[in-house]
């Protein structure tokens, strides 16, 4: 009987502390994403079309849209950005466009606790307006925000949801650190792996070869069993026109590819050799 009790007692308690479980009809979805040395971060819900018209229906024209659903869509830069040209310091903003058949603007809103467009739309909460012409896309059912065309300096930033799609460029201040951190890093205690890489930046923005090609060479002495670093060694060189040296290095770096099995690099550098032999 008090086993009998007992269980009676614990189904209604469990039946007292169930919960009801259905999927959301606009799953919430975070983005991360680093560009260069920046880091950002969307939070945004993803509604879907099902059967409905959705741009100039359901998104009208001429009028403010949260971009998504549910809670207002949220962007996080870790440092001051441009979007389409216009400067935007780093923070959080809650993200809101108005559609339109040509043009679309995108709005950068600091008050991010909303979770519609504000009844009451504040002007000296816009920290930056831009204009996007929007383009025809393959039909996306389902409301989405991606990143780009990724390079150490830009991005962009894609919004898309039925057949149309804006797309707005964002620059990152990449060089600017990249630069105050080698001149801090070079003028302390700098170890092999400093050496290497700021070579190796210098090579890759057109920078002063001369000094990439020290750099390296000091990142060589302290590793010489590394073919990723001959690699780049044989670059400079030949970035120099020193093909002699620049073809030696790229020996360096054929023999401790091809016992490492790395055969991207052997295929490099036997390239490489050819080419500078000619």
């Amino acid at each position: 009987m008090k086993k009998f009790i007992y269980s009676a007692c614990l189904c209604v308690c469990i039946s007292m502390n169930a919960q009801l479980q259905t999927p959301e009809s606009s799953p919430a979805a975070t983005l991360m994403q680093t560009v260069g040395l920046t880091d950002f971060t969307v939070k945004f819900s993803r509604p879907s079309a099902r059967g409905r018209k959705v741009i100039g229906n359901l998104v009208s024209f001429d009028h403010k849209w949260r971009t998504g659903a549910k809670d207002n869509t949220t962007i996080q830069f870790t440092d001051s950005v441009k979007i389409e040209g216009q400067p935007l310091a780093a923070g959080t903003y809650a993200l809101f466009t108005q559609p339109g058949e040509q043009e679309w603007e995108i709005y950068f809103y600091t008050d991010t606790d909303n979770s519609r467009v504000p009844k009451k739309w504040e002007l000296d909460k816009v920290a930056a307006t831009v204009k996007v012409t929007p383009k025809p896309t393959g039909k996306l059912e389902t409301f989405s925000i991606w990143f780009s065309d990724l390079t150490y300096n830009d991005a962009h930033l894609n919004l898309a949801w039925e057949n149309t799609k804006i797309s707005m460029k964002v620059e990152v201040p990449t060089d600017a650190k990249t630069m105050a951190s080698i001149k801090q890093v070079m003028n302390n205690d700098p170890k092999e792996r400093d050496y290497y890489e700021a070579a190796v930046y210098y090579l890759q923005t057109g920078r002063d070869l001369k000094q990439a090609k020290e750099w390296v060479n000091k990142a060589v002495s302290m590793n010489d069993n590394t073919y990723w670093y001959f690699r780049q060694q044989a670059l400079i060189l030949a970035g120099l026109n020193e093909m002699e040296a620049a073809i030696e290095a790229a020996k360096k770096s054929l023999v401790r590819a091809e016992k490492a099995g790395n055969l991207d690099y052997v295929k490099l550098n036997t390239d490489s050799i050819a080419d500078w032999s000619k």
